[in-house]
């Protein structure tokens, strides 16, 4: 079997963009807006130097919402993978859920099973990539990410600058990250010497 560190995409590989209009902080909505988070490509390297897959799993629900077309989130991933390739870093998988239960488009609204923080694409992953689970790891910066990972029984990083409103909110939905790093290289040494 094969050990995987499943990354979320937007605030772990990329930067999240604020975008005025909507006067929020979300994914990239062109693909101008996509830029690498800095030490992606290197904890990426170092990941796969390991012995690991890198396996993206990503709630996506852009499209749905109508705030970008299928073909600009396609042009978004196209881009992610060049500016990984410039460091002679690659992913070894995608998975995304382009569902959203208040989707504009009916096509994408329904409640679905790969939605985080429900386990579906960690066990997609798993069924295609022959991964072991319990020997794997879910890095992300949001706890749909953790509670996903623990369902799935992965390890577990939270990326964060823990605030007072994060601790409680973990504390309400009773969720707890196996460890909390500032960034993917960060969340990458806890990998690194947690190996046996």
């Amino acid at each position: 079997m094969n050990k995987a560190v499943f990354l979320d995409r937007d605030g772990v590989i990329n930067e999240l963009v604020y975008h005025q209009e909507q006067e929020v902080i979300d994914s990239p909505f062109t693909v101008n807006q996509f830029k690498l988070k800095v030490g992606v490509s290197q904890a990426i390297q170092q990941i796969h130097a390991a012995g690991y897959l890198v396996i993206v799993i990503s709630n996506q629900p852009g499209v749905a919402k109508k705030q970008m077309t299928l073909p600009v989130f396609e042009a978004i991933r196209q881009k992610m993978h060049r500016e990984l390739a410039k460091d002679n870093a690659h992913l070894d998988g995608e998975f995304y859920c382009l569902h959203h239960p208040e989707a504009k488009l009916n096509l994408y609204r329904q409640v679905c099973e790969c939605r985080k923080p429900k386990p579906g694409l960690l066990l997609q992953a798993q069924k295609e990539f022959d991964i072991d689970l319990p020997n794997s790891w879910f890095i992300g910066d949001n706890l749909s990410d953790i509670e996903a990972g623990q369902q799935a029984g992965c390890h577990t990083i939270l990326i964060s600058k823990i605030k007072t409103e994060m601790l409680s909110l973990m504390a309400e939905r009773h969720i707890k990250p196996d460890h909390i790093g500032g960034n993917l290289l960060a969340a990458t040494r806890i990998v690194l010497a947690d190996r046996p």
